[in-house]
């Protein structure tokens, strides 16, 4: 049932790219099936692939792709998200792509996070939060992002990310930890504080970048705005 929202949500969110756009494409699961309902519209457009996964999917389609800074400004990014809070606050980066996608996102004019129904919730945090971190010293950056976790009322220890055994290395060459916040009451107050973390290359917190959400219900795709 999450696999056809995912799809529904993708495929609106491809009817919103008009030909001769710069469009940024997001990565994980639920971005893959706009990825492939966009090249399925054989538009003339350029995409701005978040990670390298996408990027394969992407050319493998056929569709054009450009780099980040060489293309004129992204006119609209569609990613997927791991949760939607209240306004529109995400959490990001299970896919351990959030630098590059939060570097496109950026770079947009308008963003539009796409989700099943299960992502819409009343708050963040259950969710674990994603901070990527360089590998030079990550142990001791651990140590300070525990100190910005409690300075936020979080008492919690982020864990190294692991697939089979080996630590997650994103495209960047960084290191990603994980924090199981719980709840988040106070999503700007600590993204400020991981932010403030020499070591921090960036966290999964998405604030004030999402102009609107198209969601996959039981009864349709809904449309959220912050």
């Amino acid at each position: 049932m999450s696999e056809d929202q995912k799809r529904a949500a993708g495929e609106a969110a491809a009817a919103l790219v008009k030909p001769g756009m710069v469009v940024g494409l997001g990565t994980g699961s639920t971005a893959a099936w706009f990825v492939r309902a966009l090249a399925a519209r054989r538009l003339d457009i350029v995409g701005v692939p978040t990670s390298q996964a996408t990027a394969e999917l992407a050319a493998g389609l056929g569709i054009r792709l450009g780099e980040l800074g060489e293309t004129k400004g992204i006119d609209l990014t569609v990613d997927g998200a791991d949760e939607i809070g209240p306004g529109l606050s995400l959490i990001k980066g299970g896919g351990a792509a959030l630098l590059r996608e939060k570097l496109v996102w950026e770079a947009s004019r308008s963003c539009v996070v796409i989700a099943d129904a299960a992502k819409n919730l009343k708050f963040l945090g259950k969710f674990p939060l994603p901070i990527e971190v360089v590998a030079f010293g990550h142990k001791t950056t651990a140590n300070r992002i525990c100190d910005a976790l409690a300075e936020c009322e979080l008492d919690i220890v982020p864990m190294l990310r692991r697939k089979d055994g080996e630590p997650v290395k994103t495209d960047g060459g960084n290191l990603i930890y994980d924090a199981h916040c719980g709840r988040i009451e106070e999503p700007a107050a600590l993204a400020a504080a991981l932010k403030s973390v020499t070591g921090v290359v960036d966290h999964g917190l998405f604030l004030d970048l999402a102009d609107r959400a198209l969601v996959g219900t039981p009864d349709g795709v809904i449309e959220l705005e912050p």
